[in-house]
């Protein structure tokens, strides 16, 4: 079942259950995909669904911070609920040592392929065989969390 047929589902029991917030969250995010999938012509794929989910996600941890800035916690409470809804429709989040682990491998191809030991120069070439990998495996990971590991990787 893809996200947006979960959603589909999740938002008739959020009627039924008379759950507004809840509600007007799932609708905002289909409405978010829907968007997405008629500026592409073409049904999104769950990774194209995944990926329009982590930018909602994105979204509302800049807001949650700019309301706690603007001493607004009733408002960034709400945001906080909404990021917990939207993240039950993501894949499992990778842990620590599997992003290390897949790093690795990539660094591990990369000096393989280009002969030299990469170094910190090789941040970006690096960093695109790590999120294409990640992509591949179907896991999701923190980008903050992938960079760290990568420039540590690279600066042993």
């Amino acid at each position: 079942m893809s996200i947006a047929d979960k959603i589909n589902t999740d938002i008739v029991t959020a009627m039924k259950a008379h759950d507004e917030h809840r509600l007007t969250t799932l609708r905002m995010v289909k409405s978010a995909l829907r968007s997405k999938e008629i500026d592409k012509r073409q049904p999104l794929t769950d990774a194209e669904q995944s990926q329009i989910l982590t930018t909602l996600l994105k979204q509302r941890r800049e807001s949650v911070e700019s309301f706690t800035k603007g001493n607004r916690p009733e408002l960034a409470q709400k945001e906080q609920a909404e990021i917990a809804m939207i993240e039950a429709y993501m894949p499992q989040a990778a842990g620590e040592d599997q992003i290390r682990e897949i790093v690795q491998t990539a660094i591990a191809h990369l000096a393989a392929s280009g002969g030299a030991k990469p170094g910190p120069r090789d941040m970006g070439a690096a960093m695109k065989v790590v999120q294409q990998r990640i992509l591949a495996d179907g896991i999701r990971a923190d980008g903050k969390l992938v960079s760290e590991l990568v420039k540590a990787e690279l600066a042993k």
